[in-house]
């Protein structure tokens, strides 16, 4: 088998030693010389990497699930060509391809490099330096540099719910029509007088008017477009579990959120954002409606869940203190029945008396499929445990709907359009 590269060079130095160097000491002793004298002649002549000059282009951002391409121009002004490797050091969840790539540039000349990123996680991914090992022309030795040249690229939540905003947006046309519709109830602006009839809201009846004519007379009411909705996402401990497919509970509220703020936008609501756990981690307030999901996904995008209980007072202060005017306020968390008796349910109070209140939560596929489970001892055991799961999730939505808070209880897939339903749902109501 022949020997090739610097294998192959080692091995005829070795053989030319042996051939012509009587005796095996002087033999060994002028075969590691001649290696030194090569290696040492390698190092003189392979070309400097300290010279050379890098320069990156590129997108800063890109949609968890997609590809972005980063190119390096690479420049050699050094008075030696420089031939070897060149690795771009990213993060492991950056999803570099290649990792490294082989270099030659002549003295003067600059060349291009391509890389591609298929990030694998939400945040900012960056490479901060670049290693090029440069070879002499034999091989045996290298010169190693390595150079600073920043550049970030931000990996955006993918908004996979996007696909469900079409038949949202008709269904919402469907209730607005071509004018306003009318609606009875408070809370809306003022449209017109009617006469009375079985049904009405007593509270709608409108008594001076009803005293000029003979018949009772109620105000009729058109649904407000410039109402207020804060998005509050709970970024605690709780938010770090992996549901569905493997995505965290986290990043499943953020694809509800962004389907539920391009359906209110389109409804002409107001939409904030708030992200808390013991601390406000991304704040949205008083967006563009044009402007909207680029602010929303940007702030998403570092938001990564806190292994800290959340601060239930310190979240109901937050709301309190953002929303000064009454508004649906639509809290993403997970409805863990210890977590909530401990922290929501003592200031639910202080939430539901000055705005309409959502709770919403994604449930796990894998306790439904354990709660299925008679297979053997273990699996009736898992169901048991399962089925008490179940139960105390059922009791605590139970105790929420009984303070009039508002609560959707769905499994990972089916959780954003659910969450858009039950706005929907609110809107043809004239709750909102």
């Amino acid at each position: 088998m022949a020997l090739t590269g610097r294998a192959g060079l080692v091995a005829a130095l070795w053989i030319v030693v042996v051939l012509f160097v009587p005796g095996p000491g002087y033999a060994v002793l002028a075969g590691c010389l001649l290696l030194l004298a090569a290696i040492v002649t390698d190092l003189v002549f392979a070309g400097s990497v300290r010279p050379l000059t890098f320069t990156r282009s590129g997108p800063t951002s890109v949609r968890l699930g997609e590809t972005a391409t980063v190119e390096l121009i690479v420049e050699n002004p050094g008075p030696r060509r420089v031939r070897g490797v060149l690795r771009d050091a990213w993060q492991p969840s950056a999803g570099l391809s290649p990792k490294s790539v082989p270099i030659d540039v002549p003295p003067g000349e600059r060349r291009r490099l391509v890389f591609e990123l298929k990030p694998t996680r939400r945040g900012d991914r960056s490479s901060e330096a670049v290693t090029v090992r440069a070879f002499g022309p034999l091989g045996l030795a290298a010169r190693q540099g390595g150079h600073s040249v920043p550049w970030t690229v931000r990996v955006l939540p993918p908004f996979l719910s996007r696909k469900h905003l079409p038949s949202r947006l008709a269904r919402l046309r469907e209730l607005e029509g071509n004018h306003p519709a009318l609606v009875r109830g408070q809370g809306t602006e003022f449209d017109s007088l009617r006469e009375y009839v079985v049904g009405d809201d007593v509270r709608s009846i409108d008594w001076r008017a009803t005293a000029r004519r003979n018949d009772v007379v109620v105000r009729t009411w058109r649904p407000e477009r410039d109402r207020r909705v804060l998005i509050v996402l709970d970024t605690g401990r709780t938010s770090a579990g992996r549901v569905g497919t493997g995505w965290p509970r986290l990043d499943w509220s953020m694809d509800a959120a962004l389907l539920l703020a391009a359906l209110a936008v389109k409804a002409g609501d107001q939409v904030d954002f708030l992200a808390y756990d013991r601390a406000v981690r991304a704040w949205v307030s008083g967006a563009s409606r044009t402007e909207l999901l680029s602010a929303l996904v940007n702030v998403m995008a570092p938001v990564e869940a806190e292994l800290v209980e959340s601060d239930a007072p310190g979240l109901a202060a937050a709301i309190l203190g953002r929303a000064k005017r009454r508004a649906l306020v639509v809290l993403l968390t997970d409805l863990n029945s210890a977590a909530l008796e401990e922290g929501l349910m003592p200031v639910l109070p202080q939430l539901s008396s000055r705005h309409l209140l959502l709770v919403a939560g994604v449930s796990d596929p894998l306790v439904a499929a354990m709660a299925a489970g008679r297979g053997t001892a273990e699996q009736v055991y898992d169901a048991a445990a399962a089925e008490r799961s179940l139960a105390e999730r059922k009791r605590i939505t139970a105790r929420l709907r009984g303070h009039g808070v508002e609560v959707v209880d769905a499994l990972p897939e089916d959780f954003a359009p659910a969450l858009a339903d039950a706005y929907l749902a609110l809107k043809a109501a004239g709750r909102l």
